[in-house]
């Protein structure tokens, strides 16, 4: 590769979102026949936007509206060491891996950038979800034979019934790419990713939580806003601890300073004693 194609571009920055994660489904009774397993699991890197809905396949309902190809060059995934070649490299799209087991484990995804990208490698580690999330007491109404949606007693809906398949765990990222080169700038220009849609296109009656965050269906704008509104307050949370531990700092540092007048006057006059 030339030296030019190797160049930065100095005082740009380019993001790429992205979402590594898992989704499963439980496995038929035909297909457990002869085997322990009961869940059949996809672990993957995709591009944050999802396909357009309605995505029957389970596996694939959530990200992967985009091919990353373009600057991801290969992703290896480290299983866990009971199954056979349990280092995977996925070269081509879609970077994943499908397998099937009984148990979670934890899954370390290591993202390889393009050559003319000259970055270095990425690492995740995601725990591979197989069971279902909490049900909270969220606000559903419960649909009947009739199509209607009835309300629980008091006016309070019952929550949904546990979702056991599919799972989703998907965690959103933004790559960020300081100062690229310019062959690998030009690509990412070439590239655009597919906006977000504003809200979560999926009837609430049919989605699941995709990270312990509680977030269902797909990632959009509104969750991305939510979620750049409990980063705000969280570090307005930080401030005032730092704040509070600076008062405190100097309520000690005025404490110690007076400590230390006591016994240089306890000192002094052990001397002027002494001397007398």
């Amino acid at each position: 590769m030339s030296m030019s194609a190797q160049k930065r571009v100095r005082g740009v920055t380019v993001f790429r979102p992205i979402i590594y994660g898992n989704s499963c489904v439980l496995l038929t009774e035909e297909e457990r026949v002869g085997t322990d397993h009961t869940h059949r699991w996809t672990v993957g890197v995709r591009s944050a936007a999802s396909q357009p809905y309605p995505n029957q396949h389970p596996n694939q309902q959530i990200g992967g509206a985009d091919d990353l190809s373009y600057m991801i060059k290969k992703v290896t995934f480290k299983l866990y060491e009971t199954y056979k070649n349990p280092l995977r490299s996925v070269e081509q799209p879609p970077f994943e891996v499908t397998e099937t087991g009984w148990g979670e484990f934890d899954i370390i995804i290591k993202v390889f950038f393009a050559p003319e990208s000259n970055e270095k490698p990425l690492t995740f580690n995601h725990h591979l979800k197989l069971h279902p999330w909490p049900v909270d007491p969220i606000l559903y109404s419960q649909p009947t034979s009739t199509g209607e949606a009835v309300l629980a007693e008091e006016g309070q809906p019952p929550p949904p019934p546990p979702v056991l398949s599919p799972v989703h765990s998907w965690q959103y990222e933004e790559v960020v790419f300081t100062e690229p080169t310019e062959a690998f700038y030009a690509t990412l220009l070439e590239h655009k990713p597919t906006p977000l849609p504003r809200t979560n296109r999926h009837p609430k009656l049919l989605t699941h939580p995709l990270s312990a965050g509680g977030n269902i269906g797909e990632f959009s704008q509104e969750m991305e806003a939510e979620e750049g509104r409990r980063l705000d307050k969280a570090k307005e949370k930080t401030l005032e601890q730092i704040e509070e531990l600076r008062k405190q700092l100097v309520e000690y540092e005025v404490e110690l300073q007076g400590m230390k007048k006591e016994v240089d006057e306890i000192q002094r006059e052990q001397a002027a004693a002494a001397a007398a």
